[in-house]
């Protein structure tokens, strides 16, 4: 497949034709629902998945599915051809792993996605970055936005911020040379339906009575749903405006964190979470584990680091207002419906009955495809 079809086929495609999106990181949380906001919206959405990993969400949707990863240039080439927008949001998440391993992924892998878009004329490069690239900042009472410096006391290990950082100078400086048009999205800690790990771990945690607030919990949480990321990152694919802007998406409304253990605890039917730990204590019990997981080159993450502790006990925060203001996005879904919703998809996916309904949509996915 050639560059110039490609080219070609972006360029001449009428003005009313229908959109053509393509979402990487799409069976992880954030894709799945860029891949399903898309879908509701009548884009035709196509899908670069691992082999091995589970679609059945996304032949639900009837997403054209391109197998292969960020480091396959021919599946890239082929799955960046006649695309309008890419949404890229794989990424290596999470705190544990060898910085060689978030830059492989992180870095390398968007600069793949990157040049795959660039060579197949795509129009719009929307990239899913994190708050983390602003480092582990702190204070009572201090806001951040856009503005503010990346990379501020960055740990040693802080692999994954280093890596989202790198990543975006990879993005910005794609666009500065005119050959991808860019916006870049920093959403914050994410929830929803189909979360695999965060929720799925506080769940547990609660109902094992091991989870201690940190510090008193009247803290403020950037915490948001991943329904509303998606829609944010819809509506500055599309804006003019939004053309090599950065904006930060990163809560929907005001949570404490002690308000959200309770809501996810009386969600599954526990007491609520009272014990706490002072946040200095759990911020230096984080530092110590993660010097032992490294000392014996641990592959699992440690049951508290300092970055867990800092996510969840941190004074700052961080405010989203340039997206309001610019494109006049707001959250669809607040905590009062979205929290007990999300526990409840994880409840259904795991129960009993729902392995049996799995196992018939994969075969039934399986069948059609």
């Amino acid at each position: 497949m050639s560059t110039q079809t490609c080219r070609t086929a972006g360029v001449n495609k009428p003005e009313d034709s229908p959109t053509t999106a393509l979402v990487t990181g799409g069976t992880g949380l954030l894709g799945s629902h860029i891949a399903e906001q898309l879908s509701l919206r009548g884009t035709t959405v196509r899908a670069l998945c691992r082999i091995g990993s589970d679609t059945t969400f996304l032949r639900i949707l009837n997403a054209d599915i391109i197998y292969g990863d960020l480091f396959d240039r021919e599946a890239l080439a082929k799955a960046c051809c006649g695309i309008d927008v890419v949404y890229h949001a794989a990424a290596k998440v999470g705190d544990w792993g060898t910085l060689s391993e978030f830059m492989r992924v992180s870095v390398d892998g968007t600069q793949n996605v990157l040049d795959a878009a660039a060579n197949g004329g795509v129009r719009r490069f929307l990239h899913i970055s994190s708050i983390s690239v602003y480092g582990h900042v702190d204070g009572e009472g201090r806001i951040f936005d856009e503005s503010a410096p990346l990379g501020v006391g960055l740990h040693r290990w802080s692999h994954y911020a280093r890596a989202k950082i790198e990543a975006e100078n990879r993005v910005r400086a794609m666009h500065t040379s005119g050959r991808v048009v860019v916006t870049v999205i920093r959403p914050s800690w994410l929830y929803g339906p189909r979360d695999r790990t965060t929720l799925p771990r506080m769940i547990e945690s609660i109902r094992r009575n091991r989870v201690r607030l940190i510090g008193d919990g009247e803290n403020r949480l950037n915490v948001i749903h991943a329904g509303n990321v998606a829609e944010a990152a819809i509506l500055a694919a599309q804006s003019d405006r939004a053309v090599g802007q950065v904006y930060n998406c990163s809560h929907d409304g005001v949570l404490t964190q002690r308000q959200y253990f309770n809501v996810v605890a009386k969600a599954i039917g526990e007491p609520q979470v009272t014990k706490s730990v002072p946040y200095r204590v759990a911020y230096t019990a984080g530092f110590v584990l993660e010097c032992f997981g490294h000392q014996f080159r641990r592959k699992d993450a440690p049951l508290v680091t300092r970055h867990s502790v800092w996510l969840m006990g941190r004074r700052c925060f961080f405010e989203c207002n340039k997206i309001k203001d610019h494109l006049g996005w707001s959250s669809s879904i607040g905590y009062e419906e979205g929290i007990p919703a999300a526990v409840a998809d994880y409840l259904a996916r795991t129960s009993p009955k729902a392995s049996s309904s799995t196992k018939r949509s994969i075969e039934a996915c399986q069948a059609t495809s």
